[in-house]
C-alpha cells in the first residue's frame, strides 16, 4: 500500500487546488497539513483505507467558496461531486470512490453531514485540527482580514455584555466555533490534540485582551 499511496499522493497533490487558488487559508499548505495530521490519525486506526483518507485529504476543498457566499454550506458536497468525476477520470479504484466522496462532503462544519465511516471521522478531525492552535489562529485573523471584520470588540472583547459576533470580531470566532470544535472530534487522538490546541488558542485570547484592555 505504500506504494500505491505515494503514487497517488503525486498525483492529487496535482489535482488539488480550489476554485479560487487566493484562499491563503486553504490553499495547499492547509491540504498538506490536512494529510499530516490524518497520517498521524490513521496511526492509531488500522482499520481504516489510508488511499480514501489520502484521496479526500487533498481534494475536500476543491470546491472552496467564502463564508458569505449563499452556496457555502454546500461546498463540500459540490467538492464531493468534482472530485468523483477527476478520480473516476484520473483511473482511482472504482470501489473506493463513494468512500471518498462521503469523507469530503462530510468533513465540513457548515454543512452539518454526519460521518458514517472511520476514514470520514479522520478527515473531519484533521480538517478540524488546523482550525485550531497557532495555525488556527493565523488563519482565523487571515480569513477576518479578507472578510473586513476588526480584530476585537473595542470595549467588550470578552462578549461578557453582549452577543458573540465573530463576523464582526475576529476575536469572537474563538468562543463561537472554535471552542466547540474538541466535543465534535470522531477520534480519541483528534480529540486530545484540539483540546490542547484550544488552551493555547484562549491562552492567546486572555493575553490579547490584557494588552487590547477592556475600554475602561
Amino acid at each position: 500500500m505504500g506504494g500505491e499511496l505515494d503514487e497517488w499522493r503525486a498525483r492529487l497533490a496535482a489535482m488539488a487546488m480550489p476554485d479560487d487558488g487566493a484562499d491563503g487559508a486553504h490553499d495547499a499548505t492547509h491540504v498538506a497539513r490536512v494529510w499530516r495530521a490524518a497520517a498521524s490519525l490513521l496511526a492509531e486506526h488500522p482499520e481504516a483505507d489510508p488511499l480514501i483518507v489520502l484521496a479526500a485529504c487533498h481534494l475536500h476543498d476543491i470546491v472552496n467558496l467564502p463564508k458569505q457566499h449563499p452556496d457555502r454550506a454546500r461546498a463540500s458536497r459540490m467538492a464531493a461531486e468534482r472530485a468523483r468525476r477527476l478520480l473516476a477520470d484520473a483511473g482511482f479504484p472504482a470501489d473506493k470512490l463513494d468512500g471518498v466522496a462521503h469523507a469530503i462532503e462530510a468533513h465540513s462544519f457548515s454543512a452539518g453531514i454526519a460521518p458514517r465511516t472511520i476514514e470520514a471521522c479522520i478527515v473531519q478531525d484533521a480538517d478540524r485540527l488546523d482550525a485550531l492552535g497557532a495555525v488556527g489562529l493565523a488563519r482565523l485573523y487571515y480569513t477576518a482580514g479578507r472578510m473586513g471584520s476588526a480584530l476585537a470588540h473595542p470595549a467588550d472583547p470578552l462578549a461578557r455584555d453582549r452577543p458573540l459576533d465573530d463576523r464582526a470580531y475576529a476575536l469572537d470566532h474563538i468562543e463561537a466555533k472554535l471552542a466547540t470544535l474538541p466535543a465534535t472530534m470522531r477520534t480519541a487522538a483528534g480529540a486530545r490534540l484540539a483540546e490542547k490546541r484550544l488552551d493555547w488558542l484562549r491562552a492567546f485570547r486572555d493575553t490579547f485582551v490584557d494588552e487590547w484592555g477592556r475600554g475602561d
